[in-house]
């Protein structure tokens, strides 16, 4: 049976991204999609996502989940900043 996508779920999933501390993070947003879920956010690896995504499907396997997390882009600074 598939769970219902309610506010309850959300904040659900929501409680977990940020207490759970193998996740702990706050800059995940969840959104309802009619009967589905939709992560976004960046995080700073792809492991990183993976392990998010990995840890949501796991605790709400009757969800359809839409993870659509994206990566930061870091990279070290090219041109030297000027401060005047």
């Amino acid at each position: 049976m598939t769970r219902q996508v309610d506010d309850y779920l959300e904040a659900e999933i929501q409680r977990l991204l940020t207490e759970d501390d193998r996740v702990a993070e706050q800059g995940i947003t969840v959104q309802r999609r009619e009967q589905s879920v939709v992560l976004g956010g960046e995080v700073e690896s792809p492991e990183r996502r993976a392990e998010i995504c990995r840890r949501i499907t796991e605790r709400f396997p009757d969800v359809e989940i839409t993870c659509d997390i994206g990566i930061t882009r870091t990279s070290v600074p090219v041109d030297a900043e000027e401060i005047s």
